[in-house]
């Protein structure tokens, strides 16, 4: 198929070159042009905006960092909707609000353009390996006329609901995220301040009932003193913004959740916010007294 993907970030970047690996034509475009490069080395062809993309493809995904960026790409000067013929699929990779989700698929609706969100889950890693998890909402036909596509990029696809629930679902992901983040360096933290060596606890507990998906590949890199992101502080932050939002709409108090994202926010004011979500042990460390 001819595919386009605008977004050449960390996550990004893999996807559309597994995309690209799978024989489907990739027309590219980022902000930044020269993350284009590598893909552009494999025969991807770099475009000059969004509506060139559009104009030029049969699906278009969408991997951007918030909701204004999203209806930047899709409504914005030189967007997707300037070109969009009908029948154009937009997928929307992007972590963004589940309400503006829903506003920008009956916008595309009216164009006969259909909309499927589906935010995806594994980091980095994932992205690289195809082994993504994939929450997606929207029309079930367009779903599994699409699902040969997201079966390149993931291993866990799930249509989850009608459109604005694969946001819906991502916001309950990210909540996980975060407290599995915050138990991990606690975890650590109190390992070390009791002498316990912290790289036996974390093979341990990861192995029983205490385990999480952050305390196996995150907690050895908080060990080695390794912080460079696979997803960003700054990112989690954000995301817990749309958590918290559907939360305060259905007046569900999420205590732990708040905790998550007050101590996240420490981490940003420290200047940690690029770095990765395990950064967020230097907070706990400076509040148990450097130990």
């Amino acid at each position: 198929m001819k595919l386009g993907y605008i977004g050449i970030g960390i996550m990004g970047k893999s996807m559309a070159g597994n995309l690209l690996k799978a024989g489907h034509d990739l027309f590219i475009f980022n902000r930044t042009a020269s993350k284009c490069d590598s893909l552009a080395a494999q025969g991807a062809v770099v475009c000059n905006n969004s509506a060139e993309v559009a104009g030029r493809v049969e699906v278009v995904f969408i991997n951007v960092t918030d909701t204004p960026d999203v209806e930047e790409v899709i409504f914005g000067a030189a967007g997707i909707i300037e070109s969009a013929r009908s029948g154009l699929i937009v997928i929307d990779n992007s972590t963004i609000s589940p309400r503006a989700t829903v506003d920008f698929a009956q916008k595309l609706k009216e164009k006969k353009v259909a909309y499927l969100d589906a935010p995806v889950s594994g980091g980095d890693v994932g992205a690289q390996q195809g082994t993504l998890a994939i929450m997606v909402g929207g029309d079930k036909e367009v779903f599994n006329k699409c699902l040969p596509l997201l079966e390149v990029l993931g291993s866990n696809i799930v249509h989850v609901g009608d459109v604005g629930m694969g946001q819906t679902c991502k916001a309950c992901n990210q909540l996980f995220c975060a407290l599995h983040m915050l138990a991990c360096c606690e975890g650590i933290a109190l390992a070390k301040t009791a002498g316990l060596d912290p790289g036996i606890m974390v093979k341990v507990v990861s192995s029983g009932a205490g385990g999480s998906w952050a305390l196996a590949n995150l907690g050895p890199k908080i060990i080695k003193g390794d912080f460079p992101p696979g997803f960003m502080i700054d990112l989690l932050s954000k995301d817990l913004n749309f958590t918290m939002e559907l939360a305060q709409k259905g007046r569900l108090p999420l205590l732990g959740t708040a905790l998550a994202r007050e101590l996240l926010h420490g981490a940003q004011a420290a200047d940690q916010g690029r770095q990765g979500t395990q950064a967020l042990y230097h907070v706990i460390e400076k509040l148990a007294g450097g130990k």
